[in-house]
């Protein structure tokens, strides 16, 4: 298939074909996507989506792969990542609107600079505004839910709308977003006027506590496991003698056992291995079943 001939003119920046996935996952892991193609904004988006609905191209979103596993056979078909060339910022009073691409932490000091505060717990989280929405991303105590007054989403077809908070059905890790095939292009948030000083100490606070327990040194894809009632997910796999446990270049993290990190060369069923042993031994320690937290994509 042609694919630099079917998406051509539709956007500003080239088309990329057999391009590696371990260029876009923090994990640095994932193999070959068919085509990839990076929008800057919403009419850009749209033409991949219409072309791609007229040659029957399988499409795939992905932010900036920071929660992230993409199979070591790649992904077939188009893949669009909305990073940071989606970035525009709209500011009316506390309430901003920011493009789906933009990080999570720039988001975060966007607002701080604003005296704003409410996104103080997003400073430290990978990712963009509008996969931190998709999973309702959180940290000490904060969440997406809390802030969130609307998105403004895509479909296959084109068709821009418009999403309030109270649709989108927030829980743990979860919104109705998953699995509708619905495309995030802006968020909107409502804050609250804040002491900058404050607002800045609680940022500072919250990076260094991340810097000093999270493993920011090895490429991973953030904590891999969702929280289970009542338990620590980190605290039972420690607690099940699984800290430095390793499948070839895949590794419990030794600084923080939440974490998977490649120590070099590690492919993805290194990873999903790991994920099994990992989730069969607490299992069988604690009778707890682990839940990923990190999206799988591609072809085994």
């Amino acid at each position: 298939m042609d694919f630099e001939a079917i998406f051509a003119g539709c956007t500003a920046k080239p088309l990329l074909v057999a391009e590696p996935m371990a260029r876009h996952t923090s994990f640095r892991i994932g193999g070959p996507a068919d085509a990839l193609a990076q929008p800057a904004d919403e009419g850009e988006l749209a033409c991949l989506l219409g072309r791609a609905a007229e040659h029957k191209v399988p499409v795939t979103l992905v932010g900036n792969g920071s929660n992230l596993l993409v199979r070591d056979k790649g992904i077939r078909g188009l893949v669009i990542k909305l990073g940071n060339l989606f970035n525009k910022l709209e500011v009316a009073g506390d309430v901003l609107t920011f493009g789906s691409g933009i990080s999570l932490a720039m988001a975060s000091k966007k607002a701080a600079s604003l005296n704003l505060s409410g996104l103080e717990f997003a400073v430290g989280i990978p990712g963009t505004i509008g996969g931190a929405v998709y999973m309702n991303a959180g940290a000490y105590d904060g969440e997406m839910a809390k802030v969130v007054q609307a998105v403004r989403v895509m479909d296959a077809q084109g068709q821009v709308s418009e999403l309030k908070s109270s649709q989108l059905d927030f829980a743990y890790r979860h919104t109705a977003l998953q699995n509708s095939g619905l495309i995030v292009t802006s968020v909107t948030v409502r804050l609250e006027p804040g002491d900058g000083e404050a607002i800045a100490a609680k940022m500072a606070d919250f990076s260094q506590r991340r810097i000093s327990k999270q493993p920011l040194e090895l490429p991973s894809a953030g904590s891999m496991f969702k929280r289970p009632p009542g338990h620590f997910a980190g605290t039972l796999i420690e607690q099940t003698g699984l800290k430095g446990y390793t499948v070839g270049g895949a590794q419990v993290s030794t600084k923080h056992a939440g974490f998977v990190v490649n120590i070099g060369g590690a492919t993805a069923k290194d990873v999903l291995q790991l994920i099994k042993d990992v989730q069969d031994r607490v299992f069988a320690a604690h009778g707890v079943h682990l839940e990923p937290e990190v999206l799988v994509l591609g072809e085994e």
